[in-house]
């Protein structure tokens, strides 16, 4: 029996007359954005990017009836990596305009909530700043956000690593979600301890909180495993309960933004000059 679309939730699955019902049915689009670099002996280079599609798949399973998931995008900002096989890298203009042209064509068929789901730290500001312009440049309303964040109280609750430092990169966050989530991928006789980054009362780099100073040094600079963090702290079990949280948030962040109202912009100028591109 064909799926209709109240029932489906991968964009990409819609036919174009389909895809005119789900914009009727104003369905919140989930764009996953990933990258495609090492993490580490044990991890696959695909972690960032399978681990927010994992996300947002099993959301938009949940509640199809209001999300559309796109496919991922795999490349991200990637250059501090470049010296690790396998690791690809966009720069960052070219980044930005083409996450902003996906954004932007999906606001011009018509759906006006827009939101981008994040997995690797350094597109985070990048994709911010692609959210900004797309709610200046179309009538959608757009926001983005990296998925960890979604699940800092709970993994701080399960948590064993160190802190800070201990969950940064192919860590026990990382490595236990993607235990969860797929076990046969993971080498965990590989899996190594390694936090790297020296020790400082004002910079330290960790997927729950990082320091006051942002200093962005060469991952090989910092680590020969390219592991930063404690690895072999992780867990399936821990796994499920990350994923499960973040799920649950997910779903409750579509629910709100999908009711959230598109307020309208206001002139204040008393002699406005006209349109300007600024």
């Amino acid at each position: 029996m064909t799926e209709s679309v109240e029932e489906k939730y991968r964009y990409s699955d819609l036919t174009w007359p389909e895809m005119n019902q789900a914009i009727a049915m104003q369905k919140v689009i989930l764009l996953p954005v990933g990258t495609t670099e090492q993490h580490g002996p044990h991890l696959p280079l695909d972690t960032d990017c399978f681990l927010v599609e994992s996300l947002c798949l099993e959301a938009g399973r949940r509640n199809p009836k209001d999300i559309l998931v796109m496919p991922t995008i795999p490349y991200g900002y990637n250059l501090h990596h470049i010296d690790f096989p396998g690791t690809i890298h966009i720069p960052y203009d070219h980044f930005i305009e083409y996450c902003l042209d996906v954004v932007k064509s999906v606001a011009y068929h018509g759906f006006k909530k827009i939101i981008i789901v994040d997995g690797h730290g350094s597109n985070e500001h990048l994709l911010e700043f692609v959210a900004r312009r797309a709610i200046l440049e179309t009538d959608s309303l757009c926001a983005s956000f990296l998925w960890v964040n979604l699940v800092k109280e709970k993994f701080q609750e399960i948590r064993e690593s160190s802190f800070p430092g201990g969950a940064a990169h192919a860590c026990e966050l990382e490595t236990s979600t993607y235990l969860h989530l797929a076990p046969s991928k993971v080498q965990m006789d590989k899996a190594v301890n390694e936090i790297g980054v020296p020790k400082s009362k004002f910079h330290w780099v960790d997927l729950i909180s990082s320091g006051p100073v942002s200093i962005v040094e060469w991952t090989s600079s910092l680590t020969k495993s390219g592991v930063t963090g404690e690895a072999l702290k992780a867990t399936p079990e821990k796994g499920k309960t990350i994923f499960e949280e973040a799920v649950k948030k997910l779903l409750e962040l579509v629910a709100e933004f999908k009711a959230r109202p598109i307020q309208p912009r206001i002139e204040h100028h008393q002699n406005p000059t006209g349109k300007v591109e600024l």
